[in-house]
């Protein structure tokens, strides 16, 4: 038996594929990757005196406000997937740095300690190194705008207007 319709898999090996660079140069998802990484890498160097992360000084440094009512609200606050967030906080719990103060339910509430506050101090000597290094280099009228960009890129990926 014979059909007239095209064979979905024949045409797709007949179209052409984009060329590779043109996908290197244009993904959003790519470049902004990239400079994640270098971003954060450039943090955590500056920050390894201190014993802390980026990552962990920031979760440290939101935890430490108290206004937080829930590992979720957290996580949807930092565009962190709970199941990451629950693992780093997890490390902070370990090392002493936060302790689990309330559960209702499922929700959990981390209290920063008192050695988890020495820890934020000792830290943000570090921290303004790295912010003023990448600040300085961009500027900060060009930072300012650039945060705006990003805030409105985040936006987009989440499908808001």
């Amino acid at each position: 038996m014979t059909t007239d319709a095209p064979d979905p898999a024949r045409q797709d090996a007949s179209r052409p594929a984009p060329p590779l660079d043109d996908i290197a140069r244009a993904c959003v998802a790519l470049h902004v990757r990239m400079t994640a990484r270098a971003v954060t890498r450039a943090y955590d160097e500056a920050m390894r005196p201190s014993g802390l992360k980026i990552t962990q000084f920031v979760l440290l440094s939101a935890l430490s406000t108290g206004a937080w009512r829930s590992v979720t609200e957290l996580a949807d606050r930092f565009a962190l997937e709970r199941t990451s967030l629950t693992r780093n906080l997890q490390l902070l719990v370990t090392a002493g740095l936060i302790e689990p103060v309330e559960c209702k339910g499922r929700a959990s509430i981390h209290a920063v300690t008192a050695k988890g506050r020495a820890a934020i101090e000792a830290a943000i000597p570090h921290w303004r190194q790295a912010q003023e290094r990448i600040e300085g280099g961009l500027g900060k009228d060009n930072w300012s705008e650039m945060r705006d960009r990003l805030k409105a890129l985040r936006r987009v990926a989440r499908g808001a207007p």
